[in-house]
């Protein structure tokens, strides 16, 4: 059965820890990684909403992006409104992991999300994370031992390529040795020279996975001393960071594009500064509070950002720089992502039934006024 340290060892592949800010709290934060589940919810954030949800249809886990027990927390008491849902969820026993910055910034992640649905290519991301140092590990192996070293040294963490995995290649040989007196060869026999049809494996490796993976090949290998190389490979390009920046297909006015934005994001309204006819192709974006990426954007020489909030003075800065700046919501720019990951669990871990909160709300909510009665006067200031 499933545990509550599968998904979160998946987590952790699919969005590193290594690509959270410094000052975030990602990983498993609550519960026993061991306990088996059957069911996963996700969300933006654990409320009192989400974590009646999470208890009343008997989640195992829940992967809430926003991280819980994010300060310092000296209570956890069920009538504290802050503490309650962890209350409520630990006598239930529901585990909670989140993946948050790290999630923002993996290939596959948020921004990256959010740059498919506003139809950007070429994305890149803003602030750029050197790439770990990898290898190529190559192993020789006759045919019948190719599935069983393939899938040890996939299990191990080799073979993965960007949003991809198991990732492999093989080339057909011939290999040869010669077995001393204290040998037992797992084909041929020993004290003359054998010559086999092998094959030669290659798959890439993160560096801390190197050795896993080398124990993993030689545990599966039915050889004595399985022939294996290590390279280690020079990254010149990176698909991982903070925020990411893109380009449209065709440049078109601020205003219009605004407009399809708001469109993708599920929303009506969409806060805008700029001039709505200035032409537009080069777009960041940045989920959540990211407005501090506006400086990075307009040194990419993107000429709008696109948030999830943003400060009334950073909006006179984009003013200021001739750069549109256009604020979603926190909530419109990372809830399709909580979605999106349902889906991803879901297809890894087919014996689960994974879905994203369906209680959860956006805390803010547009009110519409009619007539007079809703206008600011400013010559009554």
């Amino acid at each position: 059965m499933t545990t509550v340290a599968d998904v979160t060892r998946w987590l952790e592949d699919f969005a590193p820890s290594r690509l959270a800010e410094s000052w975030d709290n990602v990983g498993l934060l609550w519960g026993d990684p061991e306990s088996p589940i059957e069911r996963v919810m996700t969300c933006l954030t654990v409320t009192a909403e989400t974590a009646l949800e999470a208890v009343r249809e008997r989640a195992g886990l829940i992967v809430s992006h926003h991280p819980v027990l994010f300060r310092e927390t000296k209570r956890i008491r069920s009538d504290l409104p802050a503490t309650a849902p962890l209350w409520a969820l630990g006598r239930a026993g529901v585990a909670i992991a989140s993946p948050h910055t790290a999630f923002d910034s993996a290939v596959d992640g948020i921004n990256e999300g959010l740059c498919r649905r506003l139809g950007l290519l070429d994305t890149a991301p803003i602030r750029p994370i050197a790439a770990p140092s990898s290898f190529k590990v190559v192993v020789f192996t006759p045919e019948s031992d190719r599935e069983a070293v393939l899938a040890a040294a996939f299990g191990a963490g080799a073979g993965r390529i960007g949003g991809y995995s198991e990732c492999s290649f093989a080339i057909p040989g011939q290999g040869t040795f010669f077995g001393g007196e204290n040998t037992a060869p797992a084909v041929g026999r020993r004290g003359r020279r054998e010559t086999v049809d092998e094959l030669r494996l290659e798959m890439v490796c993160l560096e801390d996975r190197l050795s896993a993976v080398l124990a993993a090949i030689r545990a599966a290998h039915s050889y004595e001393e399985p022939a294996v190389d290590v390279f280690p490979l020079n990254s010149t390009t990176t698909t991982i960071g903070a925020g990411r920046i893109g380009r449209l297909a065709e440049p078109r006015p601020l205003g219009e594009f605004a407009r399809s934005a708001a469109r993708a994001l599920g929303l009506t309204t969409i806060q805008a500064a700029g001039d709505p006819e200035s032409r537009v192709e080069r777009v960041a974006v940045a989920c959540g509070a990211g407005d501090d990426f506006l400086g990075d954007a307009v040194k990419l020489g993107a000429q709008v950002l696109l948030t999830g909030e943003a400060r009334f003075h950073r909006a006179l800065e984009a003013r200021a720089a001739g750069v549109g700046l256009l604020v979603a919501g926190h909530h419109a720019t990372e809830r399709l992502g909580v979605e999106d990951l349902a889906g991803k669990i879901a297809q890894t871990f087919p014996d689960l039934i994974v879905w994203p909160s369906r209680d959860e709300r956006d805390p803010f909510a547009y009110l519409h006024t009619s007539g007079e009665a809703g206008r600011h006067d400013p010559s009554a200031s």
